[in-house]
């Protein structure tokens, strides 16, 4: 073999692509973290092929189940499948909503002019197949005035005429009126959620690119937080600078982030308020946002000034019960597995499982901030999941300390690779970090 042979051998792990969709991932080199711009010199996120293979996993995920089609209202499962947009705003309006039957096309039915905009912009789809829809917004319109009746007819007329209107049809959330037109109509209705859910376990590499790239924004903040801390900053100080910073960086949603200190850490409230930091508070943050639809959930804990040795013990004891989860990360090990290394709820002051629901927790990360795997000793020993490579997904762990009032909260994310797990949070977190200290 000449020398040209010899160095192509070399590189064939990494240019190797086995089809359009789903180009081979060398887990041995670093996951990309590429910027916000499409390049001609490098191969970054191609979304094209987002598209195709996220339209491939749904209409897989539909032969598979019983069902004809699928009816989405979840905004999270319309952009998986029509690769569709039009902001934050969407997401609580029930405005919008997508058609997808075995091999056709997907339909969207948007709001307003934003149909008519996906027929300008949005190539990828059939002319045809952006219609402007309205049921009624949370029933503000109310069902009284026939939109929800014609659009339930409307759809079913579409089933009849692809010969699927015999079948079951999943649906994945909708108004309580929508689901009543919808029966008369005479569509018999199953769980489409769990049909998308299999859909969107595992990620492609430009799924996984997304993610790393939105961690990244997430590491930058928290360097933000590591200098900012300080007293006389409130925690709602932190949230807006957070804010601004993510949205300057190039988020589309910061969803949620909470701020948590002093007294207010044990138990966790999940939330922000006004509250002043002052020398030795232990402080955790949450930072839940999203780049080109793809979130994170980010916990890291900071003191403020200086820690007691009851706040340190509570940390180091929260980051041994996160690195025992993530050593178990790997392709064929079950949820329950992860959950059983995680203290019972009376072990750290809860009463039962369902009071500390949400404290040691694993959860999906996608286009929603909840996906598969759910690892929680609630309902992961009796119900457990196989973890396979290419999903991401949080683990998430909390301590409270001796001291009554101070608490732990860590967080990482992780991408399952063919032989373990990578961490994509990079902001440090292996011992406390203390901000601005005295």
């Amino acid at each position: 073999m000449n020398d040209t042979g010899k160095q192509q051998d070399a590189l064939e792990p990494r240019l190797v692509r086995p089809d359009d969709l789903d180009p081979r991932i060398d887990w041995n080199r670093p996951i990309q973290a590429p910027g916000h711009m499409g390049v001609d010199f490098e191969t970054r996120v191609d979304f094209r092929r987002l598209h195709r293979y996220r339209l491939a996993r749904a209409r897989q995920a539909l032969k598979n189940s019983e069902c004809g089609a699928l009816l989405l209202f979840d905004v999270n499962n319309i952009r998986y499948v029509s690769s569709t947009k039009i902001g934050e705003w969407e997401r609580d309006k029930f405005c919008r909503f997508a058609l997808l039957a075995g091999d056709s096309e997907p339909i969207v039915w948007d709001f307003g002019s934003a149909a008519y905009h996906h027929k300008l912009y949005c190539d990828w789809l059939e002319i045809d197949n952006c219609r402007a829809g309205m049921l009624g917004m949370r029933g503000t319109v109310p069902p009284s005035a026939g939109l929800m009746k014609s659009h339930s007819e409307e759809i079913m007329d579409i089933l009849r005429q692809m010969g699927v209107a015999d079948l079951p049809v999943g649906v994945d959330l909708a108004e309580t009126a929508m689901f009543f037109e919808l029966q008369n109509a005479g569509m018999k209705m199953v769980d489409g959620q769990q049909i998308m859910l299999d859909a969107r376990e595992i990620k492609n590499v430009d799924e996984i690119t997304l993610l790393n790239q939105a961690a990244a924004m997430v590491d930058g903040v928290y360097h933000m937080v590591y200098e900012e801390l300080k007293p006389g900053v409130r925690e709602n100080d932190i949230v807006a600078w957070a804010n601004k910073m993510l949205y300057e960086h190039g988020s589309d949603d910061v969803e949620a982030i909470n701020a948590i200190s002093g007294e207010r850490c044990s138990p966790h409230p999940h939330n922000f308020t006004d509250r002043l930091f002052r020398p030795g508070d232990q402080a955790f943050f949450d930072i839940i946002q999203s780049y080109v639809g793809y979130r994170t959930c980010y916990y890291r804990t900071l003191n403020v000034c200086f820690a007691t040795p009851a706040q340190q013990d509570a940390y180091k004891q929260c980051r041994a019960w996160l690195d025992s989860a993530i050593e178990l990360i790997k392709p064929g090990v079950s949820t329950d597995r992860v959950a059983s290394v995680w203290p019972k709820a009376e072990d750290f002051g809860f009463p039962s499982e369902m009071d500390a629901f949400g404290l040691q927790f694993g959860h999906g990360l996608g286009v929603a901030l909840h996906e598969r795997p759910i690892i929680s000793r609630l309902v992961s020993l009796e119900n457990p999941m196989e973890i396979k490579t290419g999903m991401v997904f949080a683990l998430e762990t909390f301590c409270p300390a001796k001291d009554g009032m101070s608490a732990a909260r860590i967080e990482e994310e992780v991408v399952v690779t063919d032989s373990g797990s990578k961490v994509i949070t990079l902001f440090p977190a292996q011992e406390l970090p203390i901000a601005n200290r005295y």
